[in-house]
């Protein structure tokens, strides 16, 4: 989760995350060089007074300040294209997860095992503990295995949600009467906070989300008490 004072994005917990930084800096590092060379010649602009009165035409940098911006937008596009496909992808998920959004709280289905499904709530500040974060933390966690394809599935009951984890890399729209999915692998374990991202009422930011990223053989022996 984010921490105090922190500019940057949220540590990685997936491939995809990592990618998505990547990315990030890419673009920024882009931006960075053409602030500087357009700062310079705004500069050179104003110190100098360079004047011409046979200059009427210059074809030759028409054209460089044509091609550059567009060999500039190529550099950006083919990295951003390979990640949306990439993050389209269903790589043959070991686990599903359903996740269903409410007003205001989300409800969860293991839909590979025999009634396993749960509400999760935020805990309320007057029952918060000293180890949980405020607002934050829920009452039933969804515990998820580490290494391992997950795909999730997302709807909603009543309203549009946005079921979101910054570290998971993972941000999908939770619309009534639709079903959306998205897929990711956990590469640490650790617990991973979101929230949802689309406003959806007078208590949209108080329906956290909480993933508990496990080990293989916890997960089997939680889902076994679970479903048993």
């Amino acid at each position: 989760m984010t921490t105090w004072a922190n500019m940057n994005l949220q540590d990685s917990a997936s491939p995809i995350m990592e990618q998505l930084i990547y990315f990030h800096d890419h673009a920024l590092m882009i931006i960075i060089m053409i602030l500087a060379v357009v700062i310079y010649m705004m500069v050179m602009l104003i110190m100098n007074n360079f004047n011409d009165r046979f200059l009427l035409e210059g074809q030759l940098i028409e054209v460089a300040w044509t091609i550059a911006p567009a060999i500039i937008l190529i550099f950006i596009a083919i990295p951003s294209l390979r990640l949306l496909y990439l993050m389209d992808e269903i790589n043959s998920p070991a686990v599903t997860l359903k996740t269903i959004g409410h007003q205001w709280y989300w409800s969860y289905e293991y839909s590979d095992f025999m009634k396993v499904e749960f509400d999760s709530y935020m805990i309320p500040q007057n029952e918060s503990e000293v180890m949980n974060f405020r607002l934050l933390d829920v009452d039933n966690r969804a515990a998820l295995p580490m290494n391992t394809f997950i795909r999730i599935i997302i709807t909603a009951t009543d309203v549009l949600h946005s079921w979101t984890v910054p570290s998971l890399g993972v941000k999908a729209d939770a619309t009534p009467g639709r079903l959306n999915q998205t897929s990711f692998l956990i590469n640490r374990p650790g617990v991973l906070y979101g929230q949802c991202s689309e406003i959806c009422g007078a208590n949209h930011s108080f329906m956290p989300i909480v993933i508990e990223s496990i080990s293989t053989n916890k997960f089997i022996n939680w889902i076994s008490k679970l479903s048993g």
